[in-house]
């Protein structure tokens, strides 16, 4: 058996790796945060404990299992990926995230299971790879970003006709976030406000889109940042 002060360690040492996780992803504004990723890495830990536990608590050791409750967070995992990733507009946001929620629970579960090390490497590999990895489309696309807001009717034909529009520009879509219903705006229509990160090769094809978004009678205003 584990001792008690082992146990507490690892429980511990989950949170603290789950937790830098979670703070790049808070950082950067996603939906599972630093919250979120720790409690996910410390519950992965605590199963994994419990089921070591549970093992070396049976007499007959030849009918235990060790890795069932493990393999049970493995496959539970894929509920709480799916309720990170959602559509917004054009875009399938919150992939990265549910794959970090996933490899979160994997370091909890290292943890838990005593390999320190394996945990530790995976954690600084993921932080690297979630920092050093974000503009590497950019990198070789050779492509140039800036950020634009803009506020349109809450109408899903304006969002397929903008979309068309920024093909035809030959723009592409970066990161991309939605409001709705206009919070902040003072009035109760319905409205969206669009944050895009917009990659482009030449500048003129960004002064082009933001011309003809204010051209639109549907939008309300555009602002690039």
């Amino acid at each position: 058996m584990v001792p008690e002060y082992e146990i507490l360690f690892r429980l511990a040492l989950a949170a603290i790796l789950g937790g830098l996780v979670g703070y790049e992803r808070q950082s950067r504004k996603k939906s599972a945060g630093l919250r979120t990723n720790l409690i996910v890495s410390m519950g992965a830990c605590l199963m994994m404990v419990l089921s070591l536990a549970m093992y070396w608590s049976m007499e007959d050791k030849s009918n235990g299992d060790p890795a069932r409750i493990a393999a049970q967070v493995v496959s539970g995992m894929g509920f709480l990926g799916a309720g990170a990733i959602m559509k917004e507009g054009l875009t399938v946001t919150g992939l990265t995230t549910a794959a970090c929620l996933w490899i979160v629970a994997g370091i909890g579960l290292a943890v838990g299971a005593g390999l320190y090390i394996e945990a530790l490497f995976t954690t600084a590999f993921v932080f690297v790879a979630l920092n050093a990895l974000t503009h590497i489309d950019d990198f070789f696309e050779h492509r140039k970003k800036t950020a634009v807001e803009i506020c349109l009717v809450n109408n899903p034909g304006e969002l397929k006709r903008i979309h068309k529009k920024l093909e035809a520009f030959q723009l592409k879509v970066g990161r991309f976030s939605v409001q709705e219903n206009g919070e902040g705006l003072g009035t109760d229509s319905a409205y969206l406000i669009l944050k895009m990160d917009l990659l482009f090769e030449k500048e003129a094809a960004v002064i082009d889109i933001i011309d003809y978004l204010n051209s639109l009678d549907t939008v309300l205003w555009v602002e690039k940042r």
